[in-house]
Parts: C-alpha cells; sequence; structure tokens
C-alpha cells in the first residue's frame, strides 16, 4: 500500500468513497451525494498543510484522509479536524490506521497543536482508531444531527501535539 497526496484525478475514487459513506452511514452527515464537480472542487481547494492523502494499493484509491481548519475565526488556527475514509471492500486491513498516522504526522509537522475528530453515529470502530493514535474523548454533541430517520450523537476526541 503506498500513502502519498491525493492529485485532481484522484477525485472521481475520493468521491466514490465519500460518497458510499453518505449513502450508508452516519460517518458523514451529508444527506446528499456530491457531484463530479463539486468533488474536484473540494479537492482543489485543498493544499499545503489541508492537504489530501490517499492510500492506494496496485494504483486503486482505496482510502482517504484530510484535515480542514476546525472554526473560521483567527484564535482557532492552530486546530484542525481530520477525516478518513476507506472504501468498504477494504477496511480492516489497517489502511485507516496508516493513513491516520500519515495525516497527524503532517498536522504535527505543520505546525498545527491539537487536532479534533468529530465521530457521527457511535462509530465505534473510528472512534477506537483515534484513540489508539493518541486521541481522547473530550465531550458528545447530543442529538446533532438527523440522519436515517432518527437523532444523531458526535463524539468529540482531540489529541494534543504538546502543551505549550
Amino acid at each position: 500500500m503506498e500513502v502519498r497526496l491525493a492529485r485532481l484525478e484522484d477525485a472521481e475514487a475520493i468521491r466514490t468513497i465519500y460518497n458510499h459513506a453518505v449513502r450508508t452511514s452516519t460517518a458523514s452527515f451529508d444527506l446528499v451525494e456530491r457531484t463530479t464537480k463539486e468533488q474536484e472542487a473540494w479537492l482543489a481547494d485543498r493544499s499545503g498543510a489541508f492537504s489530501v492523502l490517499v492510500a492506494s494499493n496496485d494504483g486503486e484509491v482505496v482510502g482517504f484522509a484530510s484535515l480542514s481548519p476546525y472554526k473560521e475565526r483567527a484564535a482557532y488556527r492552530s486546530t484542525v479536524e481530520d477525516s478518513v475514509y476507506v472504501d468498504a471492500a477494504h477496511r480492516g486491513q489497517g489502511i485507516a490506521d496508516r493513513l491516520l498516522g500519515d495525516l497527524l504526522a503532517i498536522a504535527r509537522s505543520s505546525g498545527f497543536h491539537s487536532v479534533i475528530a468529530r465521530i457521527g453515529g457511535e462509530n465505534e470502530a473510528s472512534i477506537a482508531l483515534h484513540v489508539k493514535h493518541g486521541f481522547n474523548e473530550v465531550g458528545v454533541e447530543r442529538q446533532v444531527g438527523r440522519k436515517f430517520g432518527r437523532w444523531q450523537d458526535v463524539t468529540v476526541l482531540q489529541v494534543v501535539f504538546d502543551d505549550h
């Protein structure tokens, strides 16, 4: 498996993985699938510290991870939010583990102080993955989203790289 920075030509594979999550899970609180044009714009907007990583097996993109600004206000600039998605057919193979590890290395080397994970719908596998990488649960946002006809909670986890 290779982990590398995403390129524009990865947009369709990323869109396929993401839209599967939109349709079938609470990993994303989006209710409408992304179009090709929207996915290309999302990818084009990411560069530098907010780049997207992809994992590929034999040239096939099987997962992706990204860092996004946590909040717009200037005081939040040292904190980012992570996202990790793996193709359903390739889960359980350590892909998310590798992506998150590499993503955290980028966050640290880019000078970020804190990374937030917001995990919807009691996704225990994602919570366990983040805990493995040093995240601690800092709260639960109760019934903040509605998907699949029921209210969804969001578990918030955080890793702080240093206390300075």
